[in-house]
């Protein structure tokens, strides 16, 4: 079995006003516990795949939070130390760490990259200074560009920014003039995303309270659209609905990719399996999608020394407090939702089929008809047999994309 591994850091100097993920700050004296409580989970699941069948072989690592760039370089070292000998790797790892701009140094990249970890993922978002305070974020966009200077003094050959469009009076020029910033640093990987006024956040309570505007979504389109086109113009593939990779470099496997496309991310867009480790992580293996116990010390508790003796279903552990059996439909739901999004090489009826049992077009006779007619989907022939189909978004259709996934969950 071919897997991959989250590890979430739910650890951050300041929580940002627009962010609903979960993190905490101000409890940065727990990280050294909780990297301990973590390492105590890797090695119960560990234990756990290695009475399996085939044991899972780890194609990827994703440090994800959070700030997980506020562990120190030899608390990275000890928990890849714990993963590798736990897990079987991949010769081909990919292993990457969000970073907050403004955390690095070159002592902390170098102890990282020393570490195993090859890939590293920039939380940039902007390069409006006005649109960083806004966001609350801590850094500007000269940090940014240190950092990327920084990492590839590192030896960081693979390295993603994030930008977030669509704010509240944010104009075109403005979010152009950071699309063209960050494309002078010549980063392998963009990820754009619409900002989402989430329930419960300060910036979803400000706007139902009229105290900050409303964001354009109409804007936010030509925003969108603006960047599939300039993008590919620089020789960037967009390969998922808001991931973009160059298209040029080494050649992989994956012919359906661009060799930087964030091979981690294609394991949960393909509906593949991954364990999920640390605070709130989710994961899907063994037929299960679960949940970890979201507060820092209730997660550390539950990770405690007696609570080793316990026994559970693979990839349970401890930590879990949520765990759903999959259903066949759970499965082909997920499948659709996740796979659509890979816009080039959306959903061959072959693999469903493969998969599932049975072709698209037997589940989802009217619904797929209804898409195509209304210029959402569009059938290809398959790159890779020739003969399967091919479903995937139209242009159109990558606009209204959750107007798709609607149509596809029974």
């Amino acid at each position: 079995m071919n897997a991959s591994i989250y590890l979430h850091v739910p650890f951050c100097k300041h929580r940002c006003a627009y962010c609903d993920f979960n993190t905490y700050a101000g409890q940065e004296s727990m990280i050294p516990a909780y990297v301990s409580a973590l390492i105590k989970e890797i090695e119960f699941v560990g234990r756990q795949s290695a009475r399996l069948p085939e044991p899972p072989t780890i194609g990827t690592v994703f440090f994800g939070g959070g700030t997980p760039s506020l562990l120190s370089g030899t608390q990275f070292a000890s928990v890849m130390d714990a993963l590798r000998s736990t897990f079987t790797f991949s010769a081909t790892l990919e292993a990457t760490i969000e970073a907050n701009p403004g955390t690095i140094s070159p002592q902390k990249l170098n102890a990282i990259r020393k570490a195993g970890i090859n890939r590293i993922s920039f939380g940039a978002q902007s390069a409006n200074t006005q649109e960083l305070r806004m966001l609350e974020r801590e850094h500007d966009f000269f940090t940014v560009i240190e950092a990327v200077s920084t990492a590839r003094k590192a030896g960081f050959d693979n390295l993603n920014l994030d930008l977030i469009y669509g704010l509240p009076e944010q104009t075109l020029e403005s979010w152009q003039t950071t699309v063209k910033r960050v494309l002078d640093l010549q980063p392998e990987h963009i990820s754009a995303y619409a900002l989402t006024l989430e329930h419960g956040t300060p910036f979803g309570k400000w706007a139902q309270r009229g105290l900050l505007p409303l964001p354009d979504p109409d804007l936010a389109a030509d925003m969108y659209e603006w960047t599939m086109d300039h993008l590919e113009a620089n020789g960037y593939e967009q390969y998922e609905i808001s991931n973009w990779a160059v298209n040029r470099g080494f050649e992989t496997a994956d012919r359906q990719m661009p060799p930087h496309a964030c091979r981690h991310n294609l394991q949960y867009w393909r509906s593949l399996p991954y364990l999920g480790f640390g605070a709130g992580a989710h994961g899907y293996a063994g037929g299960y999608r679960y949940s970890n116990a979201l507060r820092v010390k209730t997660y550390i508790d539950r990770l405690t020394a007696d609570s080793q003796s316990l026994s559970a279903e693979f990839p349970l552990s401890p930590a879990a407090v949520n765990h759903h059996k999959q259903a066949l439909q759970d499965d082909m739901s997920d499948y659709m939702l996740n796979t659509l999004r890979l816009v080039k090489a959306g959903v061959a009826d072959a693999d469903f089929r493969s998969r599932f049992g049975s072709g698209l077009l037997e589940v989802y006779p009217k619904e797929i008809g209804e898409l195509v007619r209304a210029g959402l989907l569009e059938i290809k022939t398959s790159e890779v047999s020739k003969t399967s189909e091919v479903y995937r978004l139209t242009k159109r259709g990558r606009l209204l994309g959750n107007k798709v996934f609607v149509e596809l969950v029974k």
